[in-house]
């Protein structure tokens, strides 16, 4: 258990109780996928984000345990379908959801994921809290779609870029900590300080995913290294490449995208490396960790921000 898990370790506990409570259905497969990915372990950072929050800004309730279970429900809902239309086989080391029990039960129990998270999310009757989710749930799909619509295109802008992975990641690690803001009754502007650290957190989150699909291995990261490549996607390390490297190595990684081929992956990632993409990506991850934390000054000390504090080191510290 890392450092921000242990502070938040009694409502951890809480919330992995409260999923599994949950994921209870009359259709038996519903309860296998559900388990199986729960089982999966993973950071869990999203709803982690939002028992910290909600504690560092003096929360005193329990429904700062539901608030978690609906993001992490929501998040599950999301890996469900990512897999699926990216045809992942592997995912934190395993067989991904759809690898074992094909597309068609993962779609529908992500489907079943969703609705659950809304259900929740409508007991705890909060109008502000419901209307901030809804419009994250659908700024992700908005983020999936133009993904999807980017794969193959070399032409693809980092503007364009960092418009998709705020769609599809920071999104809702940005909803995490704006409800938790809510719950814990925070002023506008301190709900909007925690909106714009949960934005950044996550954007570095996704730049350092990004740069680590080229310098990471499989066993680590739990997934097969060069995927993205495989699926066509222009990430920032490729979009900078062809932007800044030689004719010859932008020609390399053009062609890659546009044949969804990860069949020169080794002499991508010389280009990758030779022209400086992974250390301005993580550049770029550094500054906006930097940004996340300027938005925790209005809170008091507490273990709670300290542990906020520490997770803006990990994000560009980790290996996986």
């Amino acid at each position: 258990m890392l450092p921000f898990h242990r502070v938040a370790a009694e409502d951890f506990a809480a919330v992995n109780q409260r999923i599994l409570d949950q994921l209870h259905s009359d259709v038996p497969l519903v309860e296998n996928i559900g388990h199986y990915l729960v089982e999966a372990g993973g950071k869990r950072l999203r709803p982690l984000l939002v028992l910290l929050c909600a504690k560092a800004c003096g929360y005193q309730g329990e429904n700062h345990i539901d608030l978690a279970t609906i993001i992490e429900f929501i998040h599950t809902a999301t890996l469900l379908h990512d897999d699926v239309v990216d045809t992942s086989d592997m995912r934190r080391g395993r067989l991904t959801a759809n690898a074992k029990w094909g597309n068609a039960p993962s779609v529908l129990v992500g489907d079943f994921l969703y609705s659950r998270a809304f259900q929740m999310m409508v007991a705890l009757e909060d109008m502000n809290i419901m209307a901030i989710l809804s419009e994250t749930t659908n700024t992700i799909a908005e983020g999936e779609v133009q993904q999807l619509v980017n794969a193959g295109d070399p032409a693809v802008s980092e503007e364009n870029y960092f418009t998709v992975i705020h769609k599809k990641t920071g999104a809702l690690f940005e909803a995490a900590c704006e409800t938790a803001a809510v719950l814990a009754n925070c002023s506008s502007e301190e709900q909007t300080a925690l909106k714009l650290y949960g934005r950044h957190l996550g954007l570095a989150f996704q730049l350092v995913d990004d740069a680590l699909d080229y310098r990471g291995n499989s066993e680590e990261l739990g997934k097969n290294v060069g995927d993205d490549l495989a699926e066509g996607k222009p990430t920032l390390p490729l979009i900078y490449t062809m932007a800044n490297g030689s004719k010859e190595q932008a020609l390399l990684v053009k062609t890659a995208i546009e044949q969804r081929s990860a069949e020169k992956l080794s002499e991508i990632v010389e280009a990758i490396e030779a022209c400086g993409a992974l250390d301005y990506t993580m550049d770029r991850a550094r500054a906006a960790v930097e940004d996340a934390k300027k938005q925790l000054a209005f809170m008091p000390e507490s273990e709670q921000k300290t542990a906020l504090q520490q997770l803006t080191s990990f994000a560009i510290e980790r290996n996986v």
